[in-house]
């Protein structure tokens, strides 16, 4: 349910086709009270939704999938219009996002239904359970990058959970929030479920302070940190995905041709805003040239623009044209080289790719996210150093390695400090419904997808269950002599020796 309809005296905003400048509708800027009133709403859905039981949620929510799947090449096109990427690139992401809810709605009651635990010998009396309530009402702030792949991330996995979601998708994407939730309204439910509500920062900000259970957030970390302080206001809990600073780490053994065709994908595809894409890559010095000859070449033969058969599309947030730059410039100022492309690749709408080799370390194109179509390649004596090296930003995401050795990709994947790695493939755990998706540090904290996703949007209870009388009776304050003697015993006869 859009619970903010265009409004002719209250303030609005427009959503621009980022390829032609073209004004697509306007949307209003939902203030205080209309973003209260959608969560007073959200709560006498959750409570309907409870009613449903883990079948019947089951079953609205691959309903829900088969609507969106039935309309996805008018979601596909919607998401080109708002963020300016191909309709390939589009499809691709509704085809992700529809892949969550569908494991979602399948998984939810056997990750979260009541389990039994051992009570120990202690407590061998009692019989113990875990089960998982739902939050209630789930506020959603999502991002322009992938507007229905990552916001479906928090959606299927907090509805599957049993909760009612309030969205505030990005205000360069208002239109694929909306959409969401209409598509919603037309399976007939009694009610609004998913309520998208549109606006600016503001409108985030009073999402942040309108009685929501639990929030997920997924932009910068800067803006993670003000949402982090509004909720601290009302101790609302959180789950920040700030975004990356990804790097892939090639080893010499590594199968060249594959490695470059996953990083090219990685660190160029969707003009490269994506937020565990590639922007650093760590070559042995053994192929290093080859793997930058490799590389350079395929990325010449891409072609941005904002045609229908284009590589990739123009900046979707124009004001990211600027730090690209202001990266590059760096890079280039301090020793390092382009390889392809250059300071006159970044254009006003379209950034061209650009390939930088021998970067210092400490220059910003290294340290700080760029999300733009562009890319560092530096030389390390071994894969040790490329670990040593990754690590040392404060972004802890994803990564990946390339090495014919399994077993020694396993071992060094253990020791990137990032919350996903892929070994020999770009990306593939955001592709895997049962893989928790998040990340450490500046790229935050908090678990989307898989089981964990589904936990995240609960809270687990614990019930206890006495069989029988117990043999020691010590929750009482009249304790028996011989019990505490037991006790003692127990601590440095068992407990002191196990």
């Amino acid at each position: 349910m859009t619970t903010t309809e265009p409004s002719k005296t209250g303030p609005t905003f427009a959503s621009l086709d980022p390829r032609d400048g073209t004004v697509l509708a306007e949307y209003p800027i939902a203030g205080p009270e209309e973003v209260a009133l959608a969560v007073e709403r959200a709560r006498a859905a959750a409570a309907w939704w409870a009613t449903q039981g883990p079948r019947g949620r089951r079953e609205w929510l691959l309903e829900y999938k088969r609507a969106i799947s039935s309309r996805a090449a008018e979601l596909a096109a919607l998401i080109s219009a708002e963020t300016g990427k191909p309709d390939e690139d589009a499809t691709l992401e509704v085809l992700l996002a529809v892949g969550h809810l569908e494991w979602a709605a399948k998984n939810a009651n056997k990750v979260l239904r009541r389990r039994s635990v051992s009570a120990g010998l202690l407590m061998s009396n009692q019989s113990a359970y875990v089960e998982y309530q739902p939050f209630g009402v789930v506020g959603a702030i999502g991002p322009w990058n992938y507007p229905v792949f990552t916001p479906m991330g928090t959606l299927s996995y907090a509805m599957a959970a049993g909760n009612a979601v309030v969205f505030k998708p990005s205000e360069f994407t208002p239109g694929v929030g909306v959409w969401l939730a209409e598509v919603w309204d037309s399976l007939g439910a009694s009610q609004p479920l998913i309520q998208t509500i549109t606006g600016d920062g503001s409108t985030g900000a009073a999402l942040c302070r309108a009685g929501v259970d639990k929030l997920a957030f997924t932009g910068s970390a800067a803006t993670g940190r003000k949402v982090m302080a509004a909720c601290a206001e009302t101790l609302t809990p959180v789950v920040i995905e700030g975004g990356g600073k990804d790097a892939v780490l090639i080893d010499k053994d590594a199968n060249l041709d594959a490695a470059v065709d996953q990083t090219v994908f990685g660190a160029m595809g969707n003009a490269g805003q994506t937020c565990a894409g590639v922007e650093r890559i760590y070559v042995h010095e053994d192929v290093h040239e080859a793997f930058v000859h490799k590389f350079a070449a395929k990325v010449r033969a891409l072609s941005p623009g904002t045609s229908i058969s284009s590589s990739y599309g123009p900046m979707t947030m124009p004001s990211q044209v600027d730090i690209i730059r202001r990266h590059v410039k760096d890079a280039i100022a301090r020793g390092g080289r382009a390889v392809v492309g250059g300071e006159e690749s970044v254009g006003d709408r379209i950034v061209e790719p650009v390939v930088l080799v021998d970067v210092p370390e400490d220059s910003t194109a290294i340290t700080e996210e760029t999300f733009g179509p562009t890319v560092t390649i530096n030389k390390v004596g071994d894969l040790e150093e490329a670990v040593e090296k990754a690590n040392a930003v404060n972004y802890g995401l994803g990564s990946a390695i390339f090495t014919k050795d399994r077993k020694r990709g396993l071992a060094l994947a253990e020791k990137v400090d990032a919350g996903m790695v892929s070994i020999n493939s770009f990306l593939a755990f955001a592709g895997i419904a049962a893989l928790p998706f998040g990340g450490s540090g500046e790229s935050g904290f908090g678990r989307i997808h898989g089981a964990d996703g589904l936990r995240e949007f609960s809270r687990p209870r614990s019930i206890t269950v006495e069989k029988f009388a117990a043999p020691l009776n010590l929750m009482t304050m009249t304790r028996k002599p011989r019990d505490i003697k037991i006790v003692k015993w127990m601590l440095t006869n068992v407990q002191g020796k196990m």
